[in-house]
């Protein structure tokens, strides 16, 4: 069974981001949800994000870095938002990945000095209308990391919530989620053979 890092969004670990991972466990996956505000909850993205740019950028990053290195390094990384950052970096820099699970963001890959290894599996998830995926070039990212990597999908959802997966928080959409899920279970299955 894969075993998966999964990273928090800007409001920090929410019970939402808990019980997404829950479920995974539930389904026989070990898990592990770091907390890289080091127990702050934000109910703002622009707090959480004023709190990043207090800390500093580097400093969340190194954080998730040092919780991977405590970590095999035969693991799915995963991440919400802001914590598709730190996966998508160590997913595509990090040797012995075996897959990604990127949710409401993708950066260029660009970003991380070397190319996405092309047979890691990867899947990105987010709303077609979500003012923060399609407006600021993730969705772009997106297209351009499936066109490169051999095992790759990208699932738009009908809809503008940006944490559409946080069952803790107002923007979320059990439909969705229900079919996001469903997709995550099955990728981690073809990713454990």
């Amino acid at each position: 069974m894969a075993e998966v890092l999964l990273f928090h969004h800007a409001l920090g670990r929410t019970k939402g981001v808990y019980a997404f991972a829950d479920e995974l466990r539930g389904a026989g996956y070990t898990v592990h949800v770091p907390d890289l505000f080091e127990g702050r909850l934000f109910s703002d993205i622009k707090d959480g994000m004023a709190y990043v740019e207090e800390v500093g950028f580097e400093e969340i990053m190194g954080r998730a870095a040092r919780v991977a290195g405590a970590l095999p390094r035969e693991i799915v990384y995963g991440g919400f938002s802001l914590g598709v950052v730190a996966a998508q970096k160590l997913a595509q820099t990090r040797p012995g990945a075996r897959g990604a699970l990127l949710f409401y963001s993708c950066v260029p890959t660009s970003m991380f000095g070397c190319p996405w290894p092309t047979d890691l599996p990867v899947q990105i998830h987010g709303m077609d209308a979500d003012p923060y995926f399609v407006d600021e070039g993730d969705i772009e990212a997106a297209r351009e990391l499936v066109a490169l990597a051999n095992h790759a999908e990208l699932y738009l959802y009908p809809g503008d919530q940006h944490y559409f997966a946080d069952s803790s928080l107002p923007s979320y959409d059990a439909d969705a989620t229900a079919l996001l899920s469903q997709r995550v279970l099955d990728f981690l299955r073809q990713v454990s053979d």
